[in-house]
């Protein structure tokens, strides 16, 4: 069997993430802090990009790594139309979604693409991006609101989530992904909660709209007329109001800091608010879990938790004290992101799955039975 070279790159809010894996063995990784003044430097997030890459392509040089041996460059992705899961080579349309930010989402994961792209052009590899954040599988019965007109989307941690539900699937049921149904969370700086129904995630919290449990910078879901009160008696505007959601709620909005140790710190020391909000986030990651359970009508093979803040075993505890009734709770602390987009590149070239071309068209466009009653009103305008 041939053996491949992918080098994996993460841009984020705050840092930069590159890996080298050889197959899927990781040889060589970096995790590059930015300081904020830098960053300030840059009107947008495309100004970014010459930045970010002259400083990966330093570290590799300094790594003596030869980028010529590289068959496939992977960016996070972001910025993009909703699209189904799965790994895409990065084409013209995409690059032009990203940097636009198509999809009305501001990240730094935008630039993953480009980046991809800029170095496979530059080295003569392949550019792919594996499960962005973009990645929406809704079933129709998750999608309808109680407004017309507006209907669900979704933003979860795709990559991480379906990389764990993967690996779990391998390595402890002896599964295929697509035979098997779990409640797989990340509980990180953002915590997304989704139910995956043979190999989909059919349902799931909108992270950036606001749904689902409080988390260290994200208020979660709260009533409607709490919220508009909120707004009405602090003199908020809609976007102040949108900061709530993903920046400045949860723990922000309570103790002004967003860091889980040292609440969990705090809490341990006597604080008492401090404890009251950590246990409050965790019930309310329970009662989501629940939710998704009966979304799977109670057929869960396992509920599976990943990304930073399950290191703490208090965390983990609680959650399987509570949700054991459902399934096994299994814990995998930390995040697989760039083992899960170097994985992803390596089933396409091993030939275990296929490579996808994004159309730039959302995967979702209205209900089924739409289309027909809109054909069968023009079928009876033209009878008469």
């Amino acid at each position: 069997m041939k053996h491949y070279k992918v080098l994996a790159m993460n841009p984020g809010s705050t840092s930069t993430k590159i890996a080298l894996f050889q197959d899927e063995q990781c040889v060589y990784s970096e995790n590059v802090s930015h300081d904020a003044a830098e960053l300030a430097r840059f009107a947008t997030i495309p100004d970014q990009l010459p930045y970010r890459r002259d400083m990966i392509l330093k570290l590799l040089k300094e790594a003596k790594i030869a980028l010529e041996e590289i068959d496939v460059f992977v960016g996070r992705g972001g910025g993009l139309l909703a699209m189904e899961g799965g790994t895409y080579a990065v084409s013209e349309l995409m690059l032009a979604h990203a940097k636009s930010c198509a999809n009305g989402v501001i990240h730094p994961a935008a630039l993953g693409s480009q980046l991809a792209n800029e170095f496979a052009v530059t080295y003569g590899a392949k550019a792919m991006v594996v499960n962005p954040p973009d990645v929406d599988e809704l079933q129709d019965l998750a999608r309808m609101t109680g407004i017309k007109g507006v209907n669900r989307i979704i933003h979860l941690h795709a990559l991480n989530l379906k990389e764990t539900a993967i690996r779990h699937s391998k390595q402890v049921l002896k599964k295929e992904y697509e035979d098997c149904n779990y409640i797989v969370c990340h509980i990180g700086g953002g915590i997304s909660i989704s139910a995956h129904r043979q190999g989909r995630m059919i349902d799931g919290f909108d992270i950036v709209g606001g749904e689902g449990p409080m988390a260290p910078t994200r208020c979660g879901s709260i009533a409607a007329a709490d919220l508009l009160d909120y707004m009405e008696n602090n003199h908020l505007d809609a976007a102040d109001m949108k900061k709530l959601c993903t920046r400045t709620g949860g723990f922000v909005s309570h103790t002004g800091i967003s860091d889980a140790v040292e609440l969990i710190k705090r809490a341990k020391d006597g604080d008492h608010y401090a404890k009251m909000l950590w246990d409050t986030m965790i019930y309310q990651i329970e009662k989501c879990i629940g939710a998704m359970a009966a979304v799977l009508h109670g057929a869960v093979d396992a509920i599976l938790l990943g990304g930073g803040m399950v290191h703490s075993d208090d965390l983990v505890a609680q959650i399987r004290e509570s949700c054991s009734f459902i399934a096994p709770v299994t814990a995998y602390p930390g995040e697989f992101e760039m083992e899960a987009m170097a994985a992803g590149a390596i089933r396409v070239l091993n030939g275990e799955e296929t490579l996808k071309e994004y159309t730039g068209k959302p995967v979702w466009n209205g209900f089924a039975w739409e289309a027909a009653d809109l054909w069968k009103r023009k079928q009876k305008e033209c009878e008469c």
